[in-house]
């Protein structure tokens, strides 16, 4: 393409992407700060509440690796406008919801909407920007998706805090709306139409089986801890187990037979994708979890408020985004180490916070801070890498069911550690307790959710030292390691 023979990167059109990107990702996590007005204005079960979360993961989750193979066929730029409508007007539904299954139906198709936009950001990228210029991008898509993650916190915060025209809650959904009407004009203009370098045919089968895997995976993890981890829970996890093998199988005859497979299961040999999915499900997990767990601590435990809560995120959000920008600049010159020493920092971050909540303080928001800063320090350096050390190893080819994978794993992730955290910190704190009850509580609980957050943090920073070593300054995108 043009951009590519010129050597420079059309910044225009990858902004657009990116944008897209950026509320995908937002929408998983601003919803959290949300969640008690939503209760109270709706009069939403705690079940209730919980699926506002769920459905959207649920759906991102399970048709992400579909959405890449309906843009090869289709064309990206036609499935991602497909995508920004289909986000933008589920939005304007979640807005006006007034009762939670409304709510709950139109998160699902919003999740649907975000599965349909994201691969395509990653399939642009690769198609855009020349070869030589890709690293860097990488590093600002990285950027991207870390600051939507800990930035929904405080963006939340604000907008409901603002309360604008009485909208209470309901802005943290308006706000996609004339940003999503932006994105479609812009990309409408900037974004040109790809399209696969082969003629590809849709993997039925493989689509089926693998959206049942994901579903009996994803669904027990979301909604295993409130149930109490009842038979059927047990019987989903199985049943996920045979339906991933079932894939496995349908995948590999159909390379034996010259098709074309959802997944090229080649993918999987290369030792920095098949790390690298691990790196960014068990970094999401801990993330998401600990999230939720500081929210429902700052909300139900310290009875603050919505914009209060969001307030206690920002010197960290802040310190996030700096060391997101230090570690976009350091990973050329220094590869892998930066990792390191970013994995190395927060799990001391998490680690840190636990031992001062267990060493006799009430939970104070000005006794977090310090620690929830170091925590993002490590964070901006490791979090908003793993995409890049990922997909900078990807062939071009390759790159769109590859995000997609990874995509899928951010979300499987995230569910499976607010299963398990969630268990941990719910195991210590009832929200309904007398007020000094409920704050020694909500501390006692954070600091047990800090020490089980620390332990996924160590298993991320055994899983970076595994990672291969950069070969160059630059790593290379055409060769697989």
């Amino acid at each position: 393409m043009a951009a590519e023979e010129a050597g420079t990167i059309p910044w225009i059109a990858i902004s657009v992407v990116l944008s897209a990107l950026f509320m995908a990702v937002l929408d998983s996590f601003i919803v959290v700060v949300a969640d008690p007005s939503i209760a109270v204005d709706l009069h939403a079960s705690a079940g209730d509440v919980q699926w506002v979360l769920a459905g959207y993961q649920l759906s991102y989750a399970v048709f992400i690796i579909t959405a890449t193979r309906l843009a090869d066929l289709y064309g990206r730029r036609r499935i991602f406008l497909f995508g920004v409508v289909l986000f933008t007007l589920s939005s304007i539904v979640c807005a006006l919801s007034p009762n939670a299954g409304t709510l709950i139906a139109a998160r699902v198709v919003q999740g649907l909407g975000a599965a349909l936009m994201v691969p395509q950001v990653f399939a642009y990228v690769t198609v855009l920007v020349p070869a030589a210029r890709r690293h860097s991008v990488y590093g600002v898509l990285g950027v991207v998706i870390g600051m939507a993650t800990i930035g929904g916190q405080v963006i939340g915060g604000l907008l409901i805090g603002a309360d604008l025209f009485g909208s209470g809650w309901r802005l943290v959904f308006w706000v996609n709306v004339p940003i999503g009407i932006a994105m479609f004009l812009l990309a409408m203009r900037y974004v040109p139409r790809t399209s696969a370098t082969a003629t590809r045919k849709l993997d039925m089968p493989g689509v089926l089986v693998l959206s049942a895997a994901l579903f009996l995976l994803v669904l027990p993890l979301i909604q295993g801890q409130q149930a109490g981890w009842p038979t059927w829970v047990w019987a989903c996890f199985a049943g996920s187990v045979v339906a991933f093998g079932s894939f496995v199988a349908i995948e590999r005859g159909l390379e034996r037979r010259g098709g074309d497979p959802l997944i090229p299961l080649a993918l999987f040999r290369q030792r920095s994708f098949s790390l690298g999915i691990i790196l960014v499900l068990t970094l999401y997990a801990l993330i998401y979890s600990y999230y939720l767990a500081l929210s429902v601590t700052m909300q139900q435990g310290l009875d603050m408020s919505a914009l209060g809560a969001g307030l206690v995120y920002t010197p960290a959000a802040i310190t996030f985004f700096v060391f997101s920008m230090v570690a976009s600049r350091l990973i050329p010159r220094h590869g892998r180490r930066v990792l390191e020493f970013g994995a190395i920092t927060l799990a001391s971050g998490y680690l840190a916070t636990g031992l001062l909540l267990v060493s006799g303080p009430r939970i104070t928001p000005l006794l977090v801070i310090p620690t929830l800063v170091l925590q993002s320090v490590g964070g901006g350096l490791v979090i908003t890498q793993a995409f890049n050390t990922v997909l900078s190893r990807v062939r071009p080819e390759s790159a769109g069911v590859a995000s997609g994978a990874l995509s899928t794993a951010q979300q499987c992730g995230g569910a499976l550690g607010v299963a398990v955290i969630g268990a941990i910190y719910f195991a210590w704190f009832d929200p309904a307790s007398t007020v000094d009850g409920r704050v020694a509580a909500a501390g006692d609980a954070f600091a047990a959710a800090s020490f089980g957050t620390f332990v996924i943090a160590v298993m991320a920073g055994v899983i970076v030292f595994l990672l291969p070593k950069w070969p160059s300054p630059q790593p290379s995108t055409g060769e697989g390691r």
